[in-house]
């Protein structure tokens, strides 16, 4: 792997749980445990898991929307979390955030031009003001909107043109790495496919990274290089796209691949699918052992006492597990079409 853009190292992050009666402090929620992992610059990395599974929480904390409680987040080699403020401002013009809901994240109350423009008032120097409404078009020209429609209202575009709208005002300060939280989650399928398109052309023209959170593993399978799957807080699996789909280790990892919906059941080769029971522990009282063990159909005695490590155990890639099973390759066509 290249050297890192974006680098994990052993983070977590919690967030305290307090008394009704005086405020005092009673307990934490444990949202991200030791994550670590890289993101080579140009490359996509799939973050992928269940609701609950931190996923968010890790996305706002690289960005600096959460507090980590210890680790460190490095960017281009620079530790964020220590940064000075006023170098940290600078920084942060370099990593942007496509949130989940287009509906939400649009302020109703600004034109596209004004939602757009916003970011050079914020960070004046990047766009000279006299060329402000020049670069609005010129953006909406690149994500595939009409620029005569810069002075519309959010109200007045589809989901999937308010996400494109999303996507200008992601690029407005010119980043080297974007976060996509869900970014396709909330649209209809040939949408998903229209934007998940249009990530992929802005990578090959503006040389993005793009850390990509989706729980849609044929989403996942399309857009990245690298996925890094997570379970309550930790990552219980790691490699390149290719070993994850056709080499997966950990059990979880197998139970997801088997959900994963084939479009042609007739003409692909049956497989197992794997039900998993119970839902998804507490992080406020994780299980002891491995955290998956409590969901597990191969948990043993071990798995209670003894929290497997990530490591590479079949010489493939990194899996936390006590007794890996390579699994069969899994069969999932591409969502999307370029």
């Amino acid at each position: 792997m290249a050297f890192p853009l974006l680098e994990v190292c052993d983070l977590h992050t919690s967030f305290p749980i307090r008394s009704a009666l005086l405020r005092r402090r009673i307990g934490s929620v444990q949202a991200v445990s030791g994550v670590s992992f890289g993101l080579p610059a140009g490359q996509t990395l799939g973050l992928v898991g269940e609701s609950g599974s931190g996923k968010t929480t890790l996305a706002r904390t690289v960005i600096g929307l959460e507090r980590p409680a210890s680790g460190e987040v490095r960017f281009d080699g620079r530790n964020l979390v220590t940064m000075p403020a006023a170098e940290l401002r600078e920084i942060r013009r370099q990593i942007q955030m496509i949130f989940q809901d287009p509906y939400a994240s649009l302020n109703p109350r600004l034109t596209v031009e004004e939602i757009i423009s916003e970011a050079w008032r914020i960070n004046p120097g990047v766009v000279p003001r006299d060329r402000w409404r020049t670069e609005v078009r010129d953006l909406l020209a690149r994500v595939g909107l009409n620029p005569d429609h810069a002075d519309r209202y959010p109200h007045q575009f589809s989901g999937g043109q308010r996400q494109r709208v999303g996507i200008a005002r992601a690029l407005a300060l010119r980043p080297r790495l974007v976060v996509c939280d869900e970014a396709v989650s909330a649209l209809d399928v040939s949408v998903q496919a229209q934007v998940l398109n249009l990530l992929v052309d802005l990578q090959a023209d503006l040389g993005l990274s793009y850390l990509f959170i989706a729980h849609d593993l044929s989403v996942v399978r399309h857009i990245s290089d690298h996925v890094v799957v997570m379970y309550l807080g930790k990552v219980v699996e790691t490699g390149t796209t290719e070993q994850i789909f056709s080499s997966a280790v950990h059990p979880y990892t197998q139970a997801l691949l088997s959900a994963v919906p084939v479009a042609r059941p007739w003409a692909a080769p049956q497989s197992q699918q794997i039900l998993l029971t119970g839902d998804i522990p507490s992080p406020v009282s994780p299980p002891s052992g491995c955290r998956f063990r409590t969901r597990c159909w191969k948990a043993q005695d071990r798995c209670a006492v003894e929290e497997p490590a990530l490591v590479d155990r079949l010489g493939d890639h990194p899996a936390a597990c006590h007794f890996p099973e390579q699994s069969a390759k899994v069969t999932t066509e591409p969502a999307v079409t370029s």
